[in-house]
């Protein structure tokens, strides 16, 4: 099983305008498309709570989306589909700072589980 994850930073919206809009417009249309019932076996949403923790610096993620399939090939073909790039990039351009995004494809590592 491959894990994408992608630490997200907003863009030209508030943090609660953001996670609303993820929430209640962006999730539903990732999850209406052909190809992410096709590929995507989870799909999870994690918000920043704005808290700090003493000792650390203050974080400048404004959350993170897991996305998990079976391998490489279904998360290159989600990600180049048409479906992908006409309907989600456009509405991912509305509330992300898209090339402050980072990502990270690997496989987890339960310890405590």
């Amino acid at each position: 099983m491959i894990k994408f994850t992608i630490v997200l930073r907003r863009q030209g919206v508030t943090h609660n305008e953001f996670v609303q809009y993820r929430r209640e417009r962006h999730a539903p249309l990732f999850a209406s498309l052909p190809e992410v019932k096709q590929h995507v076996r989870r799909y999870l949403q994690c918000h920043a709570i704005g808290d700090s923790l003493p000792g650390l610096p203050d974080s400048k993620i404004d959350g993170t989306t897991e996305l998990w399939f079976d391998d490489l090939a279904g998360l290159a073909a989600l990600f180049t589909s048409p479906g992908y790039m006409e309907r989600i990039r456009p509405d991912e351009l509305k509330f992300l700072d898209f090339y402050s995004c980072e990502y990270l494809i690997g496989t987890e590592n339960p310890v405590i589980a």
